[in-house]
């Protein structure tokens, strides 16, 4: 039988990626160039910006894909690309490419949820079973779905003010760290005391699913600035661990109730900030003293990449869900109704 391979394309935020995939499985190319470097001086992404460098970076990178994976164009199955949430911008950029590259070749053009790529990432590398509960954590978005089967997706809690991800970011620019700040306060945290100072951790109502924050955040920043009016000396390793135990414990302690309350056994961590190695180590102790399966992908497949889009991709080509090429790209999109 012949291979599916999908070339997948991902420029949601600053990172331009590219992958050729086989059968959902196999990774023959994942490419990306990162734009760290380029944003850091300005303390976080400039849409602008991001977007140029999607469009000077993507054709090359294509080209170094299809040489590492021994392709051809005409060898490809079909195009994925992410098409939302993300940066209007830097989608467009890459939703341009998709779209030019499937109506050349005259192959299927797949659109891709950025946060089911996510969670497809787990199934690169591992075999999750349905039914499941997975916690996508990243810079923008900290969602928990659950999933009786593949591509559909039931939202049970979401934030409601900042991500995960985004509270680090906020919390390490605070501390003077820089960007992109929660590989620094990971860095920083393991170094620190997390019990030296209680912040508070918000869980919201009785049988709420939905995280919060803010309050959090504002809680470190009120305890900094309190700090240095009194004078005192400022640990900052012990702001990182506490801060960071009080966010690791709100979302483990969530998604395992969420997976209790649904029944199920297995469970998937997914995102950026699933890469924190605070939260990939109390998931685990806390999986294997509860009887959980747990899945989180290795480091290369947490942060954005297109190997995941290409994953994600080849269940919507089974499932015959391909767009047109009137497809748009959009800032948000929800995974529920994604399924649909």
């Amino acid at each position: 039988m012949e291979k599916c391979k999908i070339l997948a394309i991902e420029t949601s935020c600053d990172e331009t990626a590219v992958a050729i995939v086989e059968d959902g499985k196999k990774i023959l190319a994942n490419k990306v160039l990162s734009q760290i470097d380029i944003h850091k001086v300005f303390g976080g992404v400039v849409p602008e910006v991001a977007s140029r460098h999607h469009l000077e970076g993507l054709l090359p990178l294509i080209d170094e894909a299809l040489r590492e994976a021994k392709c051809q164009l005409e060898d490809i199955t079909a195009v994925a690309v992410t098409n939302g949430p993300g940066l209007i911008g830097a989608l467009l950029v890459g939703l341009s490419l998709a779209k030019a590259l499937a109506y050349s070749i005259n192959k299927p053009l797949i659109p891709v949820n950025h946060l089911a790529g996510h969670i497809y990432a787990n199934f690169l590398e591992n075999d999750p079973k349905f039914p499941l509960v997975a916690l996508i954590v990243s810079g923008g978005h900290t969602d928990l779905i659950y999933m009786e089967r593949h591509l559909e997706f039931e939202i049970m809690g979401q934030t409601r003010d900042d991500a995960a991800g985004e509270a680090f970011d906020k919390v390490a620019r605070a501390l003077g760290l820089g960007y992109p700040g929660g590989p620094l306060i990971d860095k920083l945290a393991a170094k620190g005391d997390p019990l030296a100072i209680e912040f508070p951790k918000a869980y919201l109502e009785k049988n709420s699913f939905d995280f919060s924050f803010s309050g959090l955040k504002s809680a470190v920043l009120n305890y900094l600035h309190n700090s240095k009016q009194r004078g005192e000396n400022i640990k900052i390793e012990d702001v990182c661990a506490s801060f960071q135990k009080s966010v690791v414990d709100i979302l483990v302690d969530k998604t395992v109730e969420c997976a209790k309350e649904k029944g199920v056994k297995e469970i998937i961590v997914a995102g950026g900030v699933s890469a924190n190695s605070g939260l990939r180590r109390a998931f685990e102790e806390v999986c294997t003293r509860e009887g959980f399966n747990l899945s989180i992908p290795s480091l290369s497949l947490c942060t954005d990449n297109a190997a995941m889009i290409g994953c994600a991709a080849y269940y919507l080509y089974k499932a015959g869900r391909v767009g047109d090429l009137d497809l748009n790209g959009y800032a948000s999109m929800p995974l529920d109704g994604y399924s649909q």
